[in-house]
């Protein structure tokens, strides 16, 4: 099975910035971004049914950006998500959403509780994909599907490949953790038998340059590596994104990575 690859010295390690989305829950809720029409489009397309109705758990679930995407395509969502100040955004957000604090490795509900989808926003890289998977397939009915998708900065647009090889430059082991590009593999890899479909989304969204570098502050690394230590970096970056968007608006440009898998009837 494919594994990720270790911290570089100076890192942060897995576990802690896994920790450290609590320190910027706010930041989180107010910058990142949410995910396009086409994404949940896609999403029942692999799955094969449509999210009107359907029993989705949304795992990871952050301070409540897909949840509330996912509720307004008529699912029927519940939220799991291990952070105290990241669930308290949820649930101030969105109090009528069930809640359960918990872990995609160990999911609190009975074998064959009936979910139509497992959802990994943004998330599943935070789990251990021979414990995570076996639990959603435990907990989805036979023939759901669990859906892993992340908006990653798109690498053919030359800006956003443009800084994310900076940041790698200056950041010891940024990215290090696995994303995107690994998880069918890693799905392929458990040995269950199991058959993951991708597709890859491209879309932009327009924001003022401080709400983009707030984006970038909420990620997990410069969460985990503390005010001080972020700010220089994230002043070389307005420096240099205002010599590409000298109006202050950046056209951030995100390639969508999803995996659907289906537990099999």
């Amino acid at each position: 099975m494919p594994t990720l690859p270790p911290p570089q010295p100076g890192a942060p390690g897995h576990a802690t910035l896994a920790r450290a989305f609590d320190a910027v829950a706010a930041q989180y809720a107010a910058a990142r971004p949410g995910y396009p029409p086409a994404l949940f489009d896609a999403v029942e397309e692999l799955a094969g049914r449509p999210l009107a109705g359907a029993r989705v758990l949304d795992v990871g679930a952050g301070t409540g950006i897909a949840t509330a995407l996912l509720a307004a395509r008529g699912a029927e969502v519940t939220a799991v998500e291990p952070g105290a100040a990241m669930a308290g955004r949820l649930r101030a957000a969105h109090p009528a959403t069930p809640l359960v604090r918990a872990l995609g490795d160990a999911l609190p509900f009975a074998d064959d509780a009936g979910f139509d989808l497992v959802g990994y926003a943004q998330s599943w890289h935070w789990t251990d994909p021979a414990r995570s998977v076996p639990e959603a397939l435990r907990v989805l009915r036979p023939g759901g599907a669990l859906a892993l998708w992340w908006n990653v900065p798109d690498p053919g647009v030359p800006w956003a490949a443009e800084q994310e090889a900076r940041l790698a430059r200056r950041l010891p082991g940024y990215h290090a953790h696995g994303v995107a590009p690994e998880a069918p593999d890693l799905i392929r890899g458990l040995g269950l038998g199991l058959r993951p479909a991708t597709r890859v989304l491209h879309w932009t969204r327009r924001v003022p340059l401080d709400t983009h570098l707030a984006m970038l502050g909420s990620r997990s690394y410069f969460a985990a590596i503390g005010p001080a230590a972020a700010a220089p970096v994230l002043e070389a970056e307005r420096t240099a994104l205002l010599d590409v968007f000298p109006d202050g608006t950046v056209e951030e440009a995100y390639a969508l990575d999803l995996t659907v898998t289906r537990r099999p009837s």
